[in-house]
């Protein structure tokens, strides 16, 4: 095989087939996709699934703390955990860009592995095209999941009183793209917080009853989910600027950029609405894992300013926070 992708590769001959059995079956080998059918069949007893699918165009391709094989899988593992949904297997297509260095593609299945490993989920059908030369950028990945809804998400209404928290510091993906993406002359320490959040979803889904909401504040970052939240509903969110997770070296490159890390993407942070009795529950279980050691309440639930997220300044101010028409970083998920 050459050590460059060709277009025969993407061509659905013995040059593509060659490539999933180097490539994708050496790293992703289980039963379903070792057989290399035109479909996957699946053993799924349930009477509720969950189905998700994203598209992944990071750029740069390799960032700190992960890459696109990693990132594609743990977009679609965490989008149906927090869902409420056990995880179990995952379609995913490839399109590849002439000339693209076949090491480097290989590097992205074994992170797709390790992910896959990680989450508990089987990859289990996977196609690749190849297009011209200059027609992409390097690779684009479309991964798509299926989950067992466990219904462990409360079906209660969001009251007023209750809990909103988030697991971790926020921005630490967005950052650490943008700054792989740009040579600012000096060193950080900065890594992406892109991980499976399966494990720590398992259990607060099993320990907790009280969880009405849960989401990953991806791209947009938590005031776009929170505003999402709110959007046409009876109640709205204050949250406590202080009391939000940003580590200081997120903050500093914030404050030279001019971002605002409310704003900025993370890849491994869960954020959910819960009933008061549950809050420290749910703290105390964040904070014995190593995803979710700095989470924390960051706000409540309140009746009198429907629709709105408030947002109560470190100096005792208060401003609302909308919804962005999409400015901001591009391709960083």
């Amino acid at each position: 095989m050459t050590d460059r992708i060709t277009l025969a590769h993407g061509a659905g001959g013995a040059l593509t087939r060659k490539l999933m059995r180097q490539v994708f079956l050496r790293h992703l080998h289980n039963p379903e996709l070792s057989a290399l059918g035109d479909s996957a069949p699946l053993n799924i007893t349930s009477d509720r699934i969950a189905f998700t699918t994203d598209n992944f165009v990071v750029d740069p391709i390799f960032f700190p703390g992960g890459d696109l094989g990693k990132l594609a899988v743990c977009g679609t593992v965490n989008d149906l955990a927090v869902s409420g949904a056990e995880p179990k297997y995952i379609s995913a297509g490839l399109i590849i860009e002439e000339g693209y260095p076949l090491d480097d593609l290989d590097k992205l299945v074994i992170s797709m592995a390790n992910a896959s490993f990680e989450s508990g989920v089987k990859v289990v059908c996977a196609d690749v095209k190849v297009v011209e030369r200059g027609k992409a950028d390097g690779v684009f990945i479309n991964t798509s999941g299926l989950g067992v809804d466990t219904e462990k998400i409360s079906c209660e209404p969001v009251n007023p009183g209750d809990i909103v928290i988030i697991s971790g510091t926020v921005g630490d993906h967005e950052i650490a793209v943008i700054s792989a993406r740009i040579d600012f002359h000096i060193k950080t320490s900065i890594v992406s917080d892109c991980a499976p959040l399966t494990p720590l979803i398992r259990t607060l889904l099993d320990q907790v009853q009280g969880i009405k909401m849960m989401r990953d504040p991806t791209q947009g970052g938590i005031a776009t989910l929170l505003c999402k939240w709110v959007e046409s509903s009876s109640y709205g969110v204050e949250i406590r600027e202080k009391d939000i997770p940003i580590a200081p070296n997120i903050r500093s490159i914030c404050q030279i950029l001019g971002l605002d890390p409310l704003y900025l993407a993370n890849q491994g942070k869960a954020a959910l609405i819960c009933r008061p009795s549950d809050a420290q529950r749910v703290i105390d279980i964040m904070h014995k894992n190593p995803l979710s050691r700095d989470a924390a309440i960051i706000g409540e639930v309140w009746d009198d300013f429907p629709g709105k997220v408030i947002l109560q300044t470190e100096t005792e101010g208060k401003k609302i926070l909308e919804m962005r028409a999409g400015e901001g970083s591009y391709r960083v998920c």
